[in-house]
């Protein structure tokens, strides 16, 4: 028995496939569906490989039919769409769902009653799957793996050329997909296996058509494995691109992962923190071309961003207590350090060079690497890397990259040509959404934050910071009359010739969030009420007030649709951990303020409990009435806000 167990008896199946299921393998590989087991988005598969942990991800089993056989009746538990028909309608046999510690189904067809499991081996591409008759009654089951060979972003189409060799051996399928490609293994622990080479086709990804993109796909059986179950008894085929696993015993393999996960949360006292970190070791990966470990910005094709990477290590690692994983991530990124700038993004391939399209994810740095130090202490961390801080300031005064320098004011100026570098980076083709090319309020309080994180380090180090000093008055003295609106709020961006962009986005939120604040507790309290006015969802904050002309009610539709909507009113929870963050310190930290916070993250806790992704919390939702999950299934900055504030300022 487990946590959190989902009936589902006289569910619809809108309901039983809106709720997604994701397990993954602490290389970026991982495996998900629907909760129904129809696949609804061309991410989802049984076995999505990392060939280049954390990238090159191939999907190479999409899904398994499984039909139970007793006598002359058969009962089908797979469910799939055709257009906009459901076949078989395998739903209406489940009974239940329990996500934790592992994935845990239980079907029902009259008196016959099937449990099926699901977890991945850490560290391996291997999925293992279970299934164990609770009945009375001997049945049969037919599987039928349904097989795809691709990049995780593509889709598979029958007239591809993939023959699918297959060397069979005992209790194993060695499956070549085609000439020259990596093999994969299907396992089985007892059964027959009978070869019948076919396509299913037209399978359709409504999640895809929702987004605009190509949204059908084929899959190739090989035949299916007959297996027969006396009561009680349970089967397990393993899925895996190592030969080595399938030698191991899967009940010993199954007992180590419940294990695993039952121990992430163990030193949490709070049941949603408990939750929340085993939804946060998802996103720690290893990297082989570093040889250490990253973050994955999110589930299901995000891979690691040196932004995503620095603001999410706030809550997935450094507030949990991580020390020894926080250390890694921040060395990998300081030997990335090139010109004064952090890595925007690892390529996916390692031919291809690293991008440094970024201003703000080399200033997070200073922020986490602060953090790292409150949290633990640990001078000697600081000591080791202190003079990469300098590194970094000389190469922003002196003039880095895509004209990022330091005004004649003292404020960071970043931006050239069509290049996005702050997170509101949406760009379609030529066309730049958000264009913020100038002194952007959040970056420059970043910026301001790194020269006074770095005065601090130096003070406790006994190192002169006597240049930072002087640019630190200079800062402050410019800071508020150049952003600073007199309807109470900071304006978004300064640019040259004392143009403004007076738009009302989250992105002021950081002057008050960050550890060394800009503004006096008056103008703190009218910021903070400005953004509760225009910008405050219980799901998140919006990028954009509803009242601005540009703003955009929905995120959705094609491409040019969904980016140009991206950072236009759409609502990210991550800005959720700025905002309370703020929120707290304007009302010193009250009694009745963290109860205030608590009560409003009631929804995003039944978000993570009981839409879209389950365990996870989604990259975003609509502008204007934020319900349904938006982007990615699991976002990790969106996890990582949530337990930070629960972390660091418990009830």
């Amino acid at each position: 028995t487990g946590k959190f167990m989902y009936y589902f008896l006289n569910s619809s199946f809108e309901d039983v496939s809106q709720k997604e299921w994701l397990v993954t393998n602490g290389l970026g590989g991982y495996a998900g569906s629907s909760v129904a087991g129809a696949n609804t988005r061309r991410y989802h598969g049984l076995l999505v490989a990392a060939f280049n942990p954390p990238t090159d991800r191939k999907v190479l089993v999409s899904k398994i039919e499984e039909t139970l056989l007793v006598g002359d009746e058969q009962y089908e538990f797979s469910a799939n769409h055709y257009g906009e028909f459901v076949h078989p309608p395998g739903w209406q046999y489940l009974v239940s769902f329990e996500r934790l510690p592992i994935p845990r189904w239980v079907y029902q067809a009259d008196s016959h009653c099937i449990a099926k499991t699901l977890f991945m081996v850490q560290n391996q591409n291997t999925t293992v799957i279970s299934y164990q008759n609770l009945g009375k009654e001997s049945v049969v089951l037919r599987l039928n793996p349904l097989c795809v060979h691709r990049d995780y972003h593509s889709l598979f189409h029958e007239d591809t050329f993939h023959n699918f060799f297959m060397e069979q051996g005992k209790n194993c399928l060695k499956i070549y997909p085609n000439y020259g490609s990596e093999a994969f293994y299907v396992g089985f622990t007892k059964g027959n296996f009978k070869e019948n080479r076919h396509w299913f086709n037209n399978f359709t990804y409504p999640k895809e058509q929702e987004r605009g993109l190509d949204f059908q796909e084929d899959a190739y059986s090989l035949g299916q494995f007959e297996i027969e179950l006396a009561p009680n008894e349970e089967c397990f085929l393993t899925l895996s691109t190592h030969s080595n696993v399938l030698s191991e015993q899967p009940t010993t393999l199954r007992k180590q992962e419940i294990e695993r996960i039952k121990a992430l949360g163990d030193t949490q006292t709070d049941s949603f923190l408990q939750d929340l970190v085993v939804s946060a070791n998802q996103f720690v990966v290893q990297r082989k071309s570093t040889q250490s470990e990253s973050i994955i910005a999110g589930y299901h094709w995000f891979t690691d961003w040196g932004r995503d990477t620095m603001i999410a290590l706030r809550g997935l690692c450094i507030s949990l207590g991580h020390k020894e994983t926080s250390q890694r991530i921040l060395t990998t990124f300081f030997n990335y350090l090139d010109d004064g700038m952090l890595p925007n993004r690892f390529p996916d391939n390692s031919r291809d060079p690293i991008e440094y399209n970024t201003i703000d994810a080399t200033l997070w740095l200073f922020v986490a690497l602060y953090e790292y130090y409150v949290k633990f202490d640990d001078l000697d961390f600081i000591k080791k890397h202190f003079d990469k801080l300098f590194e970094v300031l000389d190469a922003h005064k002196n003039g880095t990259r895509y004209g990022i320098h330091v005004t004649d004011e003292g404020l960071l100026y970043g931006g050239k040509g069509i290049a996005q570098l702050t997170w509101m980076d949406a760009r379609v083709g030529d066309f730049v959404v958000t264009p913020r090319h100038g002194c952007p309020v959040e970056v420059n309080a970043l910026w301001y934050n790194a020269l006074k994180i770095t005065q601090f380090f130096g003070r406790k180090l006994d190192r002169k910071t006597d240049i930072y000093n002087l640019m630190i008055r200079k800062f402050e003295k410019n800071f508020k009359p150049k952003f600073w609106n007199d309807k109470g709020y900071l304006n978004d961006v300064v640019m040259p010739h004392n143009e403004v962009d007076t738009s009302i986005r989250p992105n002021q939120i950081y002057a008050l969030s960050l550890p060394f604040r800009l503004l006096n507790v008056e103008d703190e309290a009218l910021v903070l009420a400005n953004v509760r006015e225009h910008l405050f969802t219980p799901f998140g904050l919006r990028t954009l007030s509803p009242e601005d002309p540009a703003f955009v009610p929905t995120y959705g539709g094609d491409q040019w649709q969904r980016d140009t909507a991206y950072h236009q009113g759409t609502v990210w929870p991550f800005l959720l951990g700025e905002y309370w963050q703020a929120y707290l310190q304007v009302h010193h930290f009250s009694k009745v303020a963290k109860a205030e916070m608590m009560a409003s993250l009631e929804t995003i806790k039944h978000h993570f409990y009981e839409n879209d992704c389950l365990l996870g919390i989604s990259e975003i939702f609509d502008g204007l009435e934020p319900t349904q999950g938006r982007g990615t299934a699991n976002q990790a900055w969106s996890v990582g806000a949530i337990i930070k504030l629960l972390s660091d300022y418990p009830s």
